[in-house]
């Protein structure tokens, strides 16, 4: 399983503009603004690449167009697609709301409306498409250009109970310490006392739970997290007593753990130790897990399977 990460190539012009404003106050076409050397009067893409997030087939998303000048009367710009340079189909995985936009009288920013269709595009699909300013010569500045690029990426909505039920660890620990199973088949559900955190069930050693809390707040960039908390016995897990006896568990702040809503998983770091050892002898050290939900029908399979 993967998830794809995605890198957005960020040239704010729009930042650039405001500040033009805040110098110089807003003014027509054919006034200067402070600037140096001078002012320049262009319309241009705020990026060269946006990542849209396609989380329904309804929600529009705003790509803004920048103007480097604020006049007195509205502007209108025609916006096309350039096919050549596209992956992405027209009408089946995104459609613009509109040809053209306006910047109003007064303002910096008119925004091309784009909204994609969640139902047709795949988790795993890498697709685009181009678009190009129709403007004249004189307001198109060479050094960023017309075009940009717009990338749709399958999302969906976080839903926490898609998270409880059967669900299968593997981990990089498994490998290296628990030699005769290659995975667990365990049991999570929602923690009735933490917003969005579920526990699993005998996460790794059976009557030792975990608690895991989901952070969606970025659709792009959905995030996991654990506190320090009890992973198992030394006892069971080294076949001796070592320190207190526990071993206890935390994320690493220096790797990033996610989850993915449409996918049903989560990619997670863990740093082991045990307390009551000599600091520099008590780590056990750093693994990644991989916690994947299932059916019902498929764990029963599972079962069977002797897991």
């Amino acid at each position: 399983m993967k998830m794809n990460i995605i890198y957005k190539i960020s040239r704010n012009l729009l930042g650039m503009a405001l500040a033009v404003v805040l110098a110089g106050g807003v003014a027509g076409c054919n006034e200067e603004v402070s600037m140096t050397p001078s002012t320049p009067n262009y319309i241009q893409f705020s990026d060269t690449l946006y990542v849209l997030p396609v989380a329904d087939d309804v929600e529009y998303h705003n790509i803004p167009v920048v103007a480097t000048q604020a006049c007195d009367y509205d502007r209108t710009v025609a916006v096309e697609i350039i096919d050549a340079n596209s992956n992405a189909i027209e009408g089946k995985h995104y459609s613009l709301e509109s040809n053209t936009i306006t910047i109003k009288a007064g303002e910096l920013v008119g925004n091309v409306r784009v909204r994609g269709y969640h139902s047709n595009i795949d988790v795993y699909d890498s697709i685009g498409f181009k678009l190009n300013l129709i403007v004249p010569d004189e307001l198109q500045w060479d050094m960023y250009g017309t075009e940009a690029n717009v990338l749709l990426q399958k999302a969906c909505k976080f839903d926490i109970n898609a998270f409880t039920g059967y669900c299968v660890v593997t981990s990089t620990y498994i490998i290296n310490y628990m030699p005769d199973i290659d995975m667990r088949l365990v049991k999570s559900e929602i923690d009735p006392e933490n917003e969005n955190t579920i526990i699993i069930r005998d996460y790794f050693f059976d009557g030792y739970d975990a608690r895991i809390k989901f952070n969606p707040e970025d659709i792009m960039n959905p995030l996991i997290e654990m506190e320090d908390q009890v992973f198992g016995p030394t006892s069971e897990a080294f076949g001796t007593l070592y320190g207190d006896g526990l071993i206890r568990m935390y994320q690493p702040t220096a790797y990033t753990s996610y989850f993915s809503s449409c996918e049903k998983f989560i990619f997670q770091y863990m740093t082991l130790y045990v307390p009551g050892m000599e600091e520099d002898y008590n780590t056990v050290g750093t693994f990644v897990n991989a916690v994947e939900w299932i059916s019902d029908d498929e764990a029963e399979k599972l079962k069977r399977e002797g897991y």
